[in-house]
């Protein structure tokens, strides 16, 4: 039987979502072979996951959504539940359901959606730091939001891309972006098919010169055209950055939350 599963975790004490150690080993240093080794608990026996995007280094998740095959007879709740008391406070699996065999929580997705926050005062945070980047000079949003338009469509982003992603290619198509502030915060939001390694930060840290009125509107259209990563803005650190969600067809029966058109 094939389930798929929502997972919610705070990143900041792990190194990333992507298993470092061999399957089974009692490390717990990911995301991933935390999970794994609650699920193997359950079902008394080896549990392999495959998620939808991975994450790196303290980033979190609001529903990262992972797959995986067992034989043993649970229930989605017992799944849910169970996994979840086996699991650190700052990793829970929010739902699970049976889904068809040809599922597959990378290769079904058609797009993921991640959320940039950033806290914009003189003084830096003391609540809800672990989920807010700070930036102390003021920003224009407004200028962000229209200088990010440039990104949208199928393009290039090697501009974006940090030297040590291993996807094939740099083409992405990039479906939604805006950039708003509220109150003290500035939010940055961004949908695409997928996303190179850093994509999100490197695209925010560009964004940012804009914001502080270091570059001209214009200048991410030219960072985006001339494809060189050395002349972008620096990386935004990872922790004002939440994995929103996949989406998918409708046709696998997820929850809303991870369901196009929902």
């Amino acid at each position: 039987m094939r389930y798929a599963l929502g997972v919610e975790y705070d990143g900041g004490g792990f190194l990333g979502w992507q298993r470092l150690s061999k399957p089974g080993s009692n490390d717990e240093s990911t995301v991933q072979s935390a999970l794994e080794r609650a699920l193997s608990f359950v079902a008394d026996g080896r549990v392999d996951t495959v998620c939808a995007g991975r994450t790196d280094a303290g980033v979190h998740a609001q529903c990262q959504v992972v797959h995986f095959d067992s034989d043993a007879r649970r229930d989605p709740r017992g799944w849910m539940l169970g996994a979840t008391s086996r699991l650190p406070d700052s990793v829970c699996v929010r739902w699970c359901q049976p889904v068809a065999e040809d599922f597959h929580a990378r290769f079904s997705a058609r797009a993921r959606r991640y959320r940039y926050a950033i806290l914009n005062r003189a003084v830096r945070p003391a609540l809800g730091r672990q989920y807010l980047s700070w930036e102390r000079l003021p920003l224009d949003a407004d200028a962000m939001h229209r200088a990010a338009q440039s990104l949208l469509g199928e393009h290039d982003f090697s501009a974006f891309r940090t030297v040590h992603c291993q996807a094939p290619h740099a083409r992405r198509d990039l479906q939604a972006i805006a950039v708003r502030r509220d109150g003290e915060q500035v939010i940055v939001t961004v949908q695409a098919n997928a996303f190179l390694h850093h994509m999100v930060r490197n695209i925010v840290g560009s964004l940012l010169l804009i914001g502080r009125g270091e570059q001209p509107e214009g200048w991410i259209a030219q960072l985006l055209a001339g494809r060189d990563r050395t002349v972008a803005g620096p990386t935004a650190p990872p922790d004002g950055l939440v994995f929103v969600s996949p989406l998918y067809p409708a046709q696998w029966g997820l929850p809303a939350e991870v369901t196009l058109g929902s």
